[in-house]
């Protein structure tokens, strides 16, 4: 599944509502809300979880995968090194990590493009993407 920055993943646009998303995945396997009111989808065959932000009209806006067709640049990331992916970010100008660990886990955050890299024992296990936000101090939504 093709990550493009600040815009999505795979079919999926930051933007879209609960029914565009169900009109390209069909149902989630799962579906509840979180503590803020949010509404998570969850679809296990495509190891994703999608958040519509309840503060924004439902819209999407972040994303966890960790699915074994994750992509960035045409390089898979699942289960790579962060030592070997992180020159292939930084050739395409993606760089400037703040990076966070705890426990097992190294967080490599880069906020302008919203984007986690989340590493343990040396490889990436999941990604998490969201809408950025822009000059304006509102959500760049894509859809």
């Amino acid at each position: 599944m093709k990550i493009t920055l600040k815009s999505g993943i795979g079919q999926l646009l930051f933007g879209m509502k609960e029914k565009d998303v169900v009109s390209i995945y069909g149902e989630p396997d799962r579906k509840y809300k979180d503590d803020e009111k949010n509404i998570i989808y969850l679809y296990n065959s495509k190891k994703l979880r999608l958040t519509f932000y309840a503060d924004e009209d439902f819209k999407l806006g972040y994303v966890i995968a960790s699915g074994a067709d994750l992509t960035l640049f045409d390089t898979p990331l699942t289960g790579k090194s962060w030592d070997n992916i992180a020159p292939v970010l930084a050739n395409n100008n993606l760089k400037d990590f703040e990076d966070e660990a705890f426990d097992s886990v190294t967080n490599y955050f880069n906020e302008s493009n919203w984007i986690i890299f989340q590493v343990e024992f040396e490889e990436i296990i999941r990604v998490e993407l969201g809408a950025v936000i822009n000059a304006k101090d509102e959500f760049d939504w894509k859809y």
